[in-house]
């Protein structure tokens, strides 16, 4: 059993039978009265965020998570397929589990996954991703002025905000986790 000085962003804590994750956590030692642990923990399977503290040399229990790099493959229905890049095991991840994730993945790309008892439990994909705009509306003549944006849809089918002047074919820098345009990419 680990306790409380153990946590770290990223470890997963198993909670009264289930698995949360740490988002983020902060060690205080107010002047009076004992230490204490304040967390921000994300149920694995649920998703749902909550607040929980710790006093300060408690006693927990962490799930043994094992996280492997795995290439995308392909989607089959509602799933995906992916395989690990060490052994060339392939694995299926239900569409849930992956979740939004899917809305910027493309074949061949490297994700994490985070396995506890072989089940995968989340995906991590990189920061951001190159991704081709497939379509969008023609830009007009002048249009260079800051803070106009246009739909565009990207070769994965997921649409985003871009600026007035990009054009169909146009490969652009988008973040992961929230989805947001955050550069045009010259090659």
């Amino acid at each position: 059993m680990a306790t409380t000085n153990d946590i770290k962003n990223g470890s997963v804590l198993n909670l009264d039978g289930q698995l949360w994750a740490v988002i983020e956590f902060q060690h205080v030692k107010p002047g009076k009265g004992g230490a204490f642990v304040r967390t921000k923990l994300k149920n694995v399977t649920s998703g749902k965020v909550v607040d929980k503290t710790f006093n300060a040399g408690t006693k927990i229990d962490f799930a043994n998570v094992d996280r492997r790099d795995y290439q995308y493959l392909y989607q089959d229905g509602a799933d995906f397929v992916f395989m690990d890049t060490t052994d060339y095991d392939q694995v299926t991840v239900p569409g849930s589990v992956v979740g939004d994730a899917a809305h910027f993945m493309l074949e061949n790309q490297q994700v994490t996954i985070a396995m506890h008892d072989g089940l995968p439990l989340y995906l991590d994909l990189p920061a951001s991703v190159v991704l081709e705009v497939t379509y969008t509306e023609p830009g007009l003549q002048g249009d260079r002025s800051t803070g106009g944006t246009k739909p565009a849809t990207l070769e994965t089918g997921y649409e985003i905000q871009v600026p007035l002047f990009l054009e169909t074919g146009t490969k652009v820098k988008v973040d992961t986790r929230s989805g947001d345009y955050l550069g045009r990419v010259n090659e």
